[in-house]
Protein backbone atom coordinates (compact mmCIF):
# COMPACT_ATOMS: atom_id res chain seq x y z
CA UNK A 1 0.00 0.00 0.00
CA UNK A 2 2.30 2.40 0.93
CA UNK A 3 4.56 1.59 -2.40
CA UNK A 4 1.29 2.73 -3.97
CA UNK A 5 0.67 5.75 -2.61
CA UNK A 6 4.60 6.73 -3.50
CA UNK A 7 3.58 5.82 -6.87
CA UNK A 8 0.69 7.89 -6.91
CA UNK A 9 2.18 11.17 -5.59
CA UNK A 10 5.71 10.55 -8.32
CA UNK A 11 3.07 10.20 -10.83
CA UNK A 12 1.49 13.28 -9.48
CA UNK A 13 4.33 15.12 -9.51
CA UNK A 14 5.72 14.39 -13.05
CA UNK A 15 2.80 14.97 -14.23
CA UNK A 16 2.95 18.70 -13.15
CA UNK A 17 6.48 19.08 -13.52
CA UNK A 18 5.78 18.10 -17.21
CA UNK A 19 3.04 20.24 -17.91
CA UNK A 20 5.99 23.21 -16.17
CA UNK A 21 8.74 21.78 -18.11
CA UNK A 22 6.66 21.85 -21.53
CA UNK A 23 5.80 25.28 -20.74
CA UNK A 24 9.17 26.43 -20.29
CA UNK A 25 10.13 25.07 -23.65
CA UNK A 26 7.57 25.88 -25.16
CA UNK A 27 9.24 27.74 -28.05
CA UNK A 28 7.10 30.57 -29.65
CA UNK A 29 5.87 29.80 -33.32
CA UNK A 30 7.22 33.75 -35.11
CA UNK A 31 5.35 35.26 -38.17
CA UNK A 32 6.74 37.83 -39.76
CA UNK A 33 3.90 39.82 -42.12
CA UNK A 34 5.82 41.77 -44.44
CA UNK A 35 3.59 44.37 -46.31
CA UNK A 36 4.64 46.30 -49.70
CA UNK A 37 4.67 49.74 -50.47
CA UNK A 38 2.14 50.83 -47.10
CA UNK A 39 1.93 54.46 -45.99
CA UNK A 40 3.55 55.41 -43.37
CA UNK A 41 -0.27 57.22 -42.01
CA UNK A 42 -2.86 54.29 -43.95
CA UNK A 43 -3.63 51.94 -40.80
CA UNK A 44 -6.12 52.57 -38.18
CA UNK A 45 -3.96 52.30 -35.30
CA UNK A 46 -1.82 55.29 -37.06
CA UNK A 47 -4.38 57.35 -37.50
CA UNK A 48 -6.14 56.74 -40.50
CA UNK A 49 -9.53 57.83 -40.81
CA UNK A 50 -10.49 56.73 -44.97
CA UNK A 51 -9.04 53.42 -44.70
CA UNK A 52 -10.58 50.42 -43.12
CA UNK A 53 -8.03 48.01 -41.33
CA UNK A 54 -9.73 46.70 -38.22
CA UNK A 55 -7.92 43.29 -37.96
CA UNK A 56 -4.45 45.02 -38.44
CA UNK A 57 -5.96 47.28 -36.19
CA UNK A 58 -6.69 44.57 -33.39
CA UNK A 59 -3.28 42.85 -33.99
CA UNK A 60 -1.50 46.51 -33.05
CA UNK A 61 -4.01 46.62 -30.05
CA UNK A 62 -2.65 42.81 -28.71
CA UNK A 63 0.88 44.08 -29.05
CA UNK A 64 3.10 47.23 -29.17
CA UNK A 65 3.22 50.17 -31.59
CA UNK A 66 6.51 51.83 -32.59
CA UNK A 67 6.30 55.34 -33.78
CA UNK A 68 10.21 55.29 -34.03
CA UNK A 69 10.76 52.33 -36.62
CA UNK A 70 12.43 52.16 -40.23
CA UNK A 71 13.60 49.96 -42.58
CA UNK A 72 16.74 49.36 -43.56
CA UNK A 73 16.49 50.45 -47.08
CA UNK A 74 14.14 52.56 -48.61
CA UNK A 75 13.18 50.10 -51.58
CA UNK A 76 11.59 46.54 -51.98
CA UNK A 77 15.02 44.52 -52.47
CA UNK A 78 17.55 45.62 -50.36
CA UNK A 79 14.99 46.43 -47.58
CA UNK A 80 14.44 42.86 -47.49
CA UNK A 81 18.01 41.73 -47.66
CA UNK A 82 18.24 43.83 -44.53
CA UNK A 83 15.63 42.05 -42.82
CA UNK A 84 15.60 38.51 -43.38
CA UNK A 85 19.73 38.44 -42.73
CA UNK A 86 19.46 40.92 -39.60
CA UNK A 87 22.02 43.11 -40.75
CA UNK A 88 22.76 45.88 -43.24
CA UNK A 89 22.43 44.94 -46.88
CA UNK A 90 25.72 46.84 -47.86
CA UNK A 91 27.98 44.31 -45.50
CA UNK A 92 27.49 42.18 -48.48
CA UNK A 93 27.05 44.48 -50.89
CA UNK A 94 23.04 44.43 -51.52
CA UNK A 95 22.52 47.91 -51.69
CA UNK A 96 20.36 48.87 -55.08
CA UNK A 97 17.22 47.68 -56.35
CA UNK A 98 16.59 44.84 -58.15
CA UNK A 99 18.90 42.05 -57.97
CA UNK A 100 21.21 42.65 -60.55
CA UNK A 101 21.18 45.45 -63.67
CA UNK A 102 23.27 44.93 -66.78
CA UNK A 103 26.79 43.45 -66.43
CA UNK A 104 26.16 42.16 -63.02
CA UNK A 105 23.40 39.97 -64.06
CA UNK A 106 21.11 37.96 -61.14
CA UNK A 107 23.51 38.68 -58.43
CA UNK A 108 20.98 38.19 -55.50
CA UNK A 109 21.75 36.98 -51.67
CA UNK A 110 26.00 36.56 -50.83
CA UNK A 111 25.94 32.94 -51.12
CA UNK A 112 27.83 32.46 -47.57
CA UNK A 113 25.17 35.25 -45.87
CA UNK A 114 22.94 33.39 -43.16
CA UNK A 115 19.13 33.89 -42.69
CA UNK A 116 16.16 34.02 -40.74
CA UNK A 117 15.18 30.87 -41.87
CA UNK A 118 18.41 29.19 -42.02
CA UNK A 119 18.88 29.43 -38.32
CA UNK A 120 15.52 28.66 -37.54
CA UNK A 121 15.45 25.50 -39.18
CA UNK A 122 18.96 24.72 -37.77
CA UNK A 123 16.76 24.53 -34.41
CA UNK A 124 13.96 22.59 -35.21
CA UNK A 125 11.34 24.95 -36.57
CA UNK A 126 9.69 24.43 -39.47
CA UNK A 127 10.13 27.50 -42.22
CA UNK A 128 8.21 28.77 -44.90
CA UNK A 129 7.77 31.85 -47.11
CA UNK A 130 4.83 32.84 -49.15
CA UNK A 131 4.55 36.01 -51.44
CA UNK A 132 7.20 38.34 -52.77
CA UNK A 133 10.69 36.85 -52.91
CA UNK A 134 12.85 39.66 -55.18
CA UNK A 135 15.64 38.61 -53.47
CA UNK A 136 17.09 36.99 -56.53
CA UNK A 137 16.55 34.80 -59.18
CA UNK A 138 19.33 32.40 -59.58
CA UNK A 139 18.58 28.65 -58.42
CA UNK A 140 21.34 29.44 -55.25
CA UNK A 141 18.93 32.54 -54.50
CA UNK A 142 15.47 30.84 -54.35
CA UNK A 143 13.88 30.30 -51.01
CA UNK A 144 13.99 26.38 -50.40
CA UNK A 145 18.07 27.60 -50.63
CA UNK A 146 17.71 29.81 -47.96
CA UNK A 147 16.59 28.07 -45.46
CA UNK A 148 12.69 27.96 -46.07
CA UNK A 149 10.87 24.24 -46.22
CA UNK A 150 8.42 25.60 -48.39
CA UNK A 151 8.09 28.66 -51.08
CA UNK A 152 4.64 29.96 -52.02
CA UNK A 153 5.38 33.09 -54.09
CA UNK A 154 6.59 34.41 -56.81
CA UNK A 155 10.40 35.19 -57.32
CA UNK A 156 10.36 39.20 -58.93
CA UNK A 157 9.34 42.97 -57.39
CA UNK A 158 5.97 42.83 -58.78
CA UNK A 159 2.87 41.39 -60.92
CA UNK A 160 -0.69 41.37 -61.80
CA UNK A 161 -2.68 40.14 -58.34
CA UNK A 162 -4.92 38.39 -61.12
CA UNK A 163 -3.85 35.17 -63.16
CA UNK A 164 -1.26 35.69 -65.86
CA UNK A 165 -2.25 33.33 -68.95
CA UNK A 166 1.86 32.47 -69.56
CA UNK A 167 3.72 34.02 -66.88
CA UNK A 168 7.59 34.17 -67.43
CA UNK A 169 9.54 32.49 -64.55
CA UNK A 170 9.97 35.35 -62.03
CA UNK A 171 6.21 36.54 -62.28
CA UNK A 172 4.83 32.76 -62.13
CA UNK A 173 3.30 31.89 -58.78
CA UNK A 174 4.69 29.09 -57.47
CA UNK A 175 4.85 25.99 -54.48
CA UNK A 176 8.67 24.97 -54.11
CA UNK A 177 9.43 25.71 -58.03
CA UNK A 178 6.42 24.04 -59.66
CA UNK A 179 3.78 26.76 -61.41
CA UNK A 180 0.40 26.90 -58.91
CA UNK A 181 -2.38 28.31 -61.69
CA UNK A 182 -4.79 29.79 -59.48
CA UNK A 183 -8.19 31.40 -59.89
CA UNK A 184 -8.93 34.65 -57.98
CA UNK A 185 -7.17 37.27 -56.41
CA UNK A 186 -3.63 37.11 -55.18
CA UNK A 187 -4.17 38.45 -51.95
CA UNK A 188 -6.36 36.48 -50.88
CA UNK A 189 -4.42 32.82 -52.55
CA UNK A 190 -1.55 34.14 -50.26
CA UNK A 191 -4.02 34.58 -47.57
CA UNK A 192 -5.47 31.24 -47.61
CA UNK A 193 -1.78 29.40 -47.47
CA UNK A 194 -1.06 31.32 -44.91
CA UNK A 195 -3.77 29.74 -43.12
CA UNK A 196 -3.22 26.34 -44.78
CA UNK A 197 0.24 26.42 -43.60
CA UNK A 198 -0.48 26.68 -40.10
CA UNK A 199 -2.92 24.03 -40.09
CA UNK A 200 -0.79 22.14 -40.84
CA UNK A 201 2.65 23.02 -38.22
CA UNK A 202 -0.01 23.29 -35.66
CA UNK A 203 1.65 20.48 -33.12
CA UNK A 204 5.53 21.97 -34.08
CA UNK A 205 6.67 25.28 -33.52
CA UNK A 206 7.20 27.51 -36.77
CA UNK A 207 8.90 30.24 -38.68
CA UNK A 208 6.36 32.22 -41.46
CA UNK A 209 7.78 34.96 -44.01
CA UNK A 210 4.40 36.18 -44.81
CA UNK A 211 5.45 38.96 -47.42
CA UNK A 212 2.23 40.23 -49.46
CA UNK A 213 2.79 42.19 -52.13
CA UNK A 214 -0.39 44.57 -51.73
CA UNK A 215 -0.58 47.42 -51.44
CA UNK A 216 2.41 47.50 -54.62
CA UNK A 217 1.05 48.53 -57.86
CA UNK A 218 -0.31 47.32 -60.20
CA UNK A 219 -3.43 49.04 -58.64
CA UNK A 220 -5.89 46.24 -59.09
CA UNK A 221 -8.47 45.29 -56.66
CA UNK A 222 -11.65 43.12 -56.83
CA UNK A 223 -14.72 44.06 -58.17
CA UNK A 224 -16.79 43.34 -55.04
CA UNK A 225 -14.14 45.57 -53.01
CA UNK A 226 -14.00 48.82 -55.67
CA UNK A 227 -17.80 48.70 -55.29
CA UNK A 228 -17.36 48.85 -51.51
CA UNK A 229 -15.20 51.60 -51.94
CA UNK A 230 -16.70 53.05 -55.33
CA UNK A 231 -16.88 56.97 -53.70
CA UNK A 232 -13.60 56.57 -52.03
CA UNK A 233 -11.12 59.46 -52.83
CA UNK A 234 -8.58 56.52 -52.87
CA UNK A 235 -10.66 53.79 -54.52
CA UNK A 236 -8.35 51.13 -55.34
CA UNK A 237 -5.90 51.63 -52.46
CA UNK A 238 -8.84 51.43 -50.19
CA UNK A 239 -10.03 48.26 -51.90
CA UNK A 240 -6.48 46.65 -51.66
CA UNK A 241 -5.89 47.50 -48.09
CA UNK A 242 -9.29 45.93 -47.34
CA UNK A 243 -8.52 42.96 -48.97
CA UNK A 244 -4.83 43.06 -47.12
CA UNK A 245 -7.00 43.52 -43.44
CA UNK A 246 -9.52 40.63 -44.37
CA UNK A 247 -6.73 38.42 -45.22
CA UNK A 248 -4.61 39.46 -41.80
CA UNK A 249 -7.91 38.74 -39.71
CA UNK A 250 -8.01 35.20 -41.25
CA UNK A 251 -4.58 34.18 -40.17
CA UNK A 252 -5.16 35.51 -36.83
CA UNK A 253 -8.35 33.68 -36.38
CA UNK A 254 -7.08 30.69 -37.26
CA UNK A 255 -4.25 31.14 -34.38
CA UNK A 256 -7.10 31.43 -31.95
CA UNK A 257 -9.06 28.76 -33.30
CA UNK A 258 -5.90 26.60 -32.94
CA UNK A 259 -5.44 27.84 -29.35
CA UNK A 260 -1.52 29.26 -30.34
CA UNK A 261 -2.39 32.72 -30.91
CA UNK A 262 -1.14 33.89 -27.08
CA UNK A 263 2.63 32.05 -27.74
CA UNK A 264 3.23 33.13 -31.41
CA UNK A 265 5.13 36.41 -31.91
CA UNK A 266 4.26 38.45 -34.80
CA UNK A 267 5.50 41.41 -36.16
CA UNK A 268 3.55 43.58 -39.00
CA UNK A 269 5.33 46.14 -41.02
CA UNK A 270 6.09 47.92 -44.40
CA UNK A 271 8.60 47.26 -46.67
CA UNK A 272 9.44 50.57 -47.39
CA UNK A 273 7.52 54.14 -47.19
CA UNK A 274 4.65 54.36 -49.52
CA UNK A 275 5.02 55.22 -53.04
CA UNK A 276 4.54 58.23 -55.27
CA UNK A 277 2.30 55.66 -57.18
CA UNK A 278 -0.40 53.71 -55.09
CA UNK A 279 -2.05 57.26 -53.22
CA UNK A 280 -0.46 56.25 -50.17
CA UNK A 281 0.21 58.41 -47.16
CA UNK A 282 3.09 59.61 -45.52
CA UNK A 283 1.03 61.33 -42.75
CA UNK A 284 3.35 64.05 -40.87
CA UNK A 285 6.17 62.87 -43.11
CA UNK A 286 8.03 64.31 -45.81
CA UNK A 287 9.21 62.09 -49.16
CA UNK A 288 8.35 58.43 -50.07
CA UNK A 289 9.50 54.83 -50.92
CA UNK A 290 13.19 55.80 -52.76
CA UNK A 291 14.27 58.80 -50.86
CA UNK A 292 16.27 59.38 -47.55
CA UNK A 293 13.71 61.21 -45.90
CA UNK A 294 11.23 60.27 -42.99
CA UNK A 295 8.75 58.78 -45.61
CA UNK A 296 11.47 56.19 -47.07
CA UNK A 297 12.40 55.04 -44.39
CA UNK A 298 9.80 55.19 -41.35
CA UNK A 299 7.25 52.83 -41.28
CA UNK A 300 4.48 51.11 -39.46
CA UNK A 301 5.75 48.46 -37.16
CA UNK A 302 3.81 46.46 -34.79
CA UNK A 303 5.16 43.74 -32.24
CA UNK A 304 2.22 41.27 -30.75
CA UNK A 305 3.35 38.57 -28.25
CA UNK A 306 0.44 38.40 -25.75
CA UNK A 307 2.06 35.39 -23.93
CA UNK A 308 4.99 37.51 -23.31
CA UNK A 309 4.21 40.93 -24.14
CA UNK A 310 1.63 43.17 -22.65
CA UNK A 311 -0.45 44.73 -25.05
CA UNK A 312 -1.87 48.57 -25.76
CA UNK A 313 1.84 49.93 -25.86
CA UNK A 314 2.78 52.44 -27.73
CA UNK A 315 6.61 52.75 -27.85
CA UNK A 316 8.72 55.91 -29.09
CA UNK A 317 12.28 54.26 -28.87
CA UNK A 318 14.39 54.42 -32.13
CA UNK A 319 14.25 50.81 -33.78
CA UNK A 320 14.93 49.13 -36.96
CA UNK A 321 13.77 45.68 -39.04
CA UNK A 322 17.57 44.87 -38.29
CA UNK A 323 15.83 44.11 -35.22
CA UNK A 324 13.54 41.30 -35.91
CA UNK A 325 16.28 38.72 -36.49
CA UNK A 326 18.17 39.25 -33.36
CA UNK A 327 14.69 39.87 -31.32
CA UNK A 328 13.18 36.26 -32.82
CA UNK A 329 15.93 34.49 -32.05
CA UNK A 330 16.04 35.68 -28.23
CA UNK A 331 12.20 34.89 -27.70
CA UNK A 332 12.69 31.56 -29.35
CA UNK A 333 15.73 30.48 -27.31
CA UNK A 334 18.66 30.10 -29.89
CA UNK A 335 22.12 31.13 -29.15
CA UNK A 336 23.34 33.34 -31.39
CA UNK A 337 26.59 32.13 -33.51
CA UNK A 338 29.75 34.00 -32.45
CA UNK A 339 29.90 34.05 -36.19
CA UNK A 340 26.44 35.49 -37.30
CA UNK A 341 27.64 39.50 -37.71
CA UNK A 342 23.82 40.77 -36.74
CA UNK A 343 22.92 44.66 -36.64
CA UNK A 344 19.82 44.30 -34.61
CA UNK A 345 19.13 44.63 -31.22
CA UNK A 346 17.24 42.57 -28.85
CA UNK A 347 13.53 44.23 -28.69
CA UNK A 348 11.80 42.52 -26.22
CA UNK A 349 13.72 43.79 -22.59
CA UNK A 350 12.27 47.05 -23.81
CA UNK A 351 8.55 46.11 -24.52
CA UNK A 352 8.42 44.04 -20.84
CA UNK A 353 10.09 47.21 -19.57
CA UNK A 354 13.12 45.66 -18.38
CA UNK A 355 14.87 48.85 -20.37
CA UNK A 356 14.29 52.08 -21.07
CA UNK A 357 15.32 54.36 -23.89
CA UNK A 358 16.42 53.80 -27.69
CA UNK A 359 17.28 50.32 -28.99
CA UNK A 360 19.75 52.31 -31.37
CA UNK A 361 21.71 55.67 -30.68
CA UNK A 362 22.30 55.70 -34.65
CA UNK A 363 21.23 54.14 -37.82
CA UNK A 364 22.56 54.59 -41.29
CA UNK A 365 21.17 54.52 -44.67
CA UNK A 366 22.49 54.33 -48.37
CA UNK A 367 21.55 53.33 -51.80
CA UNK A 368 24.07 54.36 -54.49
CA UNK A 369 24.21 58.43 -54.76
CA UNK A 370 22.03 58.93 -51.56
CA UNK A 371 22.92 58.28 -48.19
CA UNK A 372 21.51 59.49 -44.60
CA UNK A 373 22.38 59.06 -41.13
CA UNK A 374 20.28 59.40 -37.62
CA UNK A 375 22.20 60.43 -34.09
CA UNK A 376 19.58 61.05 -31.51
CA UNK A 377 17.03 63.62 -32.75
CA UNK A 378 19.64 64.38 -35.09
CA UNK A 379 19.44 63.42 -39.15
CA UNK A 380 21.56 63.68 -42.07
CA UNK A 381 20.66 63.08 -45.82
CA UNK A 382 23.74 63.66 -47.84
CA UNK A 383 23.23 63.83 -52.39
CA UNK A 384 26.43 62.93 -54.72
CA UNK A 385 27.45 66.31 -56.39
CA UNK A 386 25.15 67.75 -54.21
CA UNK A 387 25.81 68.42 -50.44
CA UNK A 388 24.19 67.74 -47.37
CA UNK A 389 21.07 68.47 -44.76
CA UNK A 390 20.73 68.39 -41.35
CA UNK A 391 17.72 68.40 -38.94
CA UNK A 392 16.61 68.04 -36.18
CA UNK A 393 13.73 65.14 -35.82
CA UNK A 394 12.41 66.13 -32.73
CA UNK A 395 11.61 69.60 -33.33
CA UNK A 396 10.91 69.42 -37.30
CA UNK A 397 9.80 65.92 -38.27
CA UNK A 398 8.91 67.30 -41.22
CA UNK A 399 12.29 68.20 -42.18
CA UNK A 400 11.93 71.50 -43.35
CA UNK A 401 14.84 73.23 -41.74
CA UNK A 402 18.26 72.69 -42.72
CA UNK A 403 20.45 73.07 -39.51
CA UNK A 404 23.32 72.45 -41.10
CA UNK A 405 25.27 76.03 -40.74
CA UNK A 406 23.51 76.74 -37.71
CA UNK A 407 24.44 73.56 -35.53
CA UNK A 408 28.08 72.71 -37.81
CA UNK A 409 28.78 70.63 -34.60
CA UNK A 410 26.34 67.80 -34.65
CA UNK A 411 26.46 68.03 -38.76
CA UNK A 412 30.26 67.63 -38.40
CA UNK A 413 29.70 64.63 -35.79
CA UNK A 414 26.68 62.65 -38.56
CA UNK A 415 29.34 63.42 -41.72
CA UNK A 416 31.94 61.14 -39.57
CA UNK A 417 30.15 58.61 -38.26
CA UNK A 418 28.64 58.21 -41.57
CA UNK A 419 31.66 57.73 -42.72
CA UNK A 420 33.30 55.45 -40.63
CA UNK A 421 30.02 52.98 -40.86
CA UNK A 422 30.70 52.83 -44.81
CA UNK A 423 34.07 52.14 -43.83
CA UNK A 424 33.17 48.87 -42.74
CA UNK A 425 30.34 47.82 -45.76
CA UNK A 426 31.30 46.99 -49.23
CA UNK A 427 30.92 48.78 -52.41
CA UNK A 428 27.51 48.04 -54.17
CA UNK A 429 27.72 45.33 -55.99
CA UNK A 430 25.60 46.56 -58.99
CA UNK A 431 23.65 50.17 -60.09
CA UNK A 432 20.40 50.56 -61.12
CA UNK A 433 19.17 52.33 -64.10
CA UNK A 434 20.46 55.74 -65.45
CA UNK A 435 17.17 57.08 -65.89
CA UNK A 436 16.15 56.06 -62.43
CA UNK A 437 19.21 56.84 -60.88
CA UNK A 438 18.78 60.58 -62.50
CA UNK A 439 14.87 60.69 -61.32
CA UNK A 440 15.91 59.81 -57.78
CA UNK A 441 18.59 62.38 -57.44
CA UNK A 442 16.31 64.88 -59.33
CA UNK A 443 13.76 64.20 -56.22
CA UNK A 444 16.24 64.06 -53.24
CA UNK A 445 17.77 67.75 -54.65
CA UNK A 446 14.01 69.37 -54.77
CA UNK A 447 13.04 68.02 -51.41
CA UNK A 448 16.38 69.05 -49.95
CA UNK A 449 15.40 72.43 -50.76
CA UNK A 450 11.77 72.19 -50.03
CA UNK A 451 10.51 72.63 -53.60
CA UNK A 452 8.25 71.11 -55.93
CA UNK A 453 8.93 67.94 -57.32
CA UNK A 454 8.81 67.58 -61.20
CA UNK A 455 8.77 64.32 -62.00
CA UNK A 456 9.02 60.82 -60.20
CA UNK A 457 9.36 58.74 -62.59
CA UNK A 458 11.69 58.12 -65.96
CA UNK A 459 8.87 58.89 -68.61
CA UNK A 460 7.66 62.50 -66.82
CA UNK A 461 11.24 63.06 -66.58
CA UNK A 462 11.49 62.84 -70.40
CA UNK A 463 8.55 64.49 -70.90
CA UNK A 464 9.17 67.45 -68.80
CA UNK A 465 12.83 67.91 -70.11
CA UNK A 466 11.16 67.60 -73.99
CA UNK A 467 9.22 70.80 -73.20
CA UNK A 468 11.61 73.01 -71.86
CA UNK A 469 11.76 76.37 -74.01
CA UNK A 470 15.55 76.05 -72.93
CA UNK A 471 15.80 72.67 -73.62
CA UNK A 472 19.38 72.32 -74.26
CA UNK A 473 21.05 74.17 -71.50
CA UNK A 474 18.27 72.28 -69.27
CA UNK A 475 19.95 69.25 -69.83
CA UNK A 476 23.40 70.40 -69.73
CA UNK A 477 22.06 71.46 -66.05
CA UNK A 478 20.36 68.67 -65.22
CA UNK A 479 23.61 66.30 -66.69
CA UNK A 480 26.07 68.61 -64.53
CA UNK A 481 24.22 68.53 -61.56
CA UNK A 482 23.77 64.18 -61.93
Amino acid sequence: MKNFFITIFCAFFLSGNRQYITKKENKPNVIVILIDDAGYADFGFMGSKDLETPNIDKLAKSGVIFTDAHVSATVCAPSRAGLITGKYQQRFGFEANGTGYGDSGEIGLSDDVTTMADVFKNNGYKTMALGKWHLGKDESDHPNQRGFDEFYGFETGSRSYFPIQNPRKGKMLQNNGKRVVFDGYLTDVLGDQSVKYIEDNKENPFFMYLAYNAVHTPMEAKKEDLEKFKDHPRQYLAAMTWSLDQNIGKLQQKLEELGIADNTLIYFLSDNGGAANNDSSGGPLKGWKGNKFEGGHRVPFVVSWPAQIKGGQTFKGLSSSLDIFTTSIAAANIKNDDSLILDGVNLLPFLKGDKTGNPHDKLFWRKLEEAGARIGDYKMIRLKNYGSVLYNLKEDLGETINLEKQDPDQYQLLQKELTNWEAKMKAPLWQEEQDWMQVTHHIHQRLMENKEILYTNPNKMKRVLRGDTNKKQRLKRFNRNN
